[in-house]
Formats: structure tokens, C-alpha cells, sequence
């Protein structure tokens, strides 16, 4: 399962195992966060995803749009999106740098990523089924083409995946913090919510 040799792929980067249990301290903004929500939301509720993990487009398009319409929406919670890199790599990459391309629909593009990773892996077109989702947004074959190419937007996907494991201590996705605390109970929007209700409570 490879992408075209035109793009250019993530996958030298070793995932590097770190210490079993992550350290519960702030987590402060970092370059490159993508924001869902209020600035002045009492619950930050940050999520290292891949868009190449299954289990991350299951949570993505079932858990997160009942959180988003009941927490994030209503001011709530704050969600600090962070990427992360799952092999295929070089898939995970080209679907954030797809997403970063578009202006303003970060989101939504990678919704669709999310909604199509599945039946793109089964067909092994992965180059074609990501310049579908394109295109779908506007872009041109070049623009794609362009995007994916992007060495300046590749070299800031592989930091943030760096800073991931040695700052926030990351290994799995989809891996959740809520205010700073490491979060790895049931993450659908009934066990979330209680959760969210303590933090908000400090």
C-alpha cells in the first residue's frame, strides 16, 4: 500500500516508544494546533489522532460530531486537535497536509478523510482517493500535486509528531487529554461528558 512516489513521505520517522504512563500537566498551545470551540471554554479536550488509524476515523465520524453538537458547540469545551503519524505514514501525512491546503476547512477535510480512509486503503489507490478529496474541495490536480510536495508543511507535520512522543509522551492513537490530565477511558459522549462535568468543576 504505497502512495505515488511524487509525495513526499514521513515514513523515516521511527515511532519511539516512551514511558507507560503519560504525565498529567497542562498542556500549553503548541505550532500547528487546529481549534474547535470557545477560547473562554472552562474544558480543554485535546486529541492526538492519525489519519491513517481506523480507530481514529471511527471516533472521528461516530463519537465526535454528538461532542461537538453538546459540549464544543455550546462553549463548553475547547477541542486542540494535534497530529499524530500511524503507518501508513506517508498516508497520515498527505491527509493533513490535503487538510492544511484547503483555507479554512481544515475540519472538514479531514472529516472526509476520515469518512473515506477505508474504502481508499481497500482500493490501494491511496494518491487518486486523496486527490479525489481534492478536488472534492477545490483544489486542482498542480494544486494537490503542490500541497503534497510541500516540503516547508511536511517538515512542520514530522515536528509536531516529534514534540508528540517526546513532549506529551504519545504512542497510540486516538490518545485524549482533558485540562492537562491523560484521558484513556470509554471515549463516547456519554462517558465524556462526566468526565468533562469534574474538569469543568476543577
Amino acid at each position: 500500500m504505497t502512495l505515488d512516489r511524487r509525495i513526499l513521505i514521513a515514513s523515516g520517522l521511527a515511532l519511539t516508544a516512551g514511558p507507560s504512563v503519560a504525565r498529567a500537566r497542562s498542556l500549553p498551545p503548541a505550532p500547528g494546533d487546529m481549534v474547535l470551540g470557545a477560547a473562554t471554554a472552562p474544558v480543554q479536550f485535546v486529541v492526538y489522532a492519525s489519519a491513517s488509524c481506523n480507530h481514529c476515523a471511527h471516533w472521528w465520524t461516530t463519537e465526535q460530531p454528538q461532542i461537538r453538537k453538546a459540549f464544543i458547540d455550546t462553549g463548553k469545551v475547547r477541542l486542540v486537535f494535534r497530529e499524530f503519524l500511524t503507518p501508513p505514514n506517508e498516508f497520515a501525512a498527505a491527509g493533513f497536509l490535503l487538510a492544511r491546503r484547503v483555507p479554512g476547512k481544515y475540519f472538514e477535510v479531514l472529516t472526509t478523510v476520515f469518512q473515506k480512509q477505508a474504502a481508499i486503503f481497500e482500493s490501494g489507490r491511496l494518491w487518486e482517493g486523496l486527490l479525489a478529496i481534492g478536488q472534492q474541495y477545490g483544489l486542482t490536480e498542480a494544486q494537490f500535486t503542490a500541497a503534497m510536495n510541500d516540503t516547508k508543511a511536511l517538515d512542520g507535520v514530522n515536528t509536531r509528531f516529534r514534540r508528540a512522543i517526546g513532549e506529551d509522551q504519545v504512542q497510540v492513537t486516538p490518545t485524549f487529554f482533558v485540562n492537562g490530565a491523560p484521558y484513556e477511558g470509554e471515549a463516547d459522549v456519554a462517558a465524556l461528558s462526566k468526565i468533562f462535568a469534574l474538569a469543568a468543576k476543577g
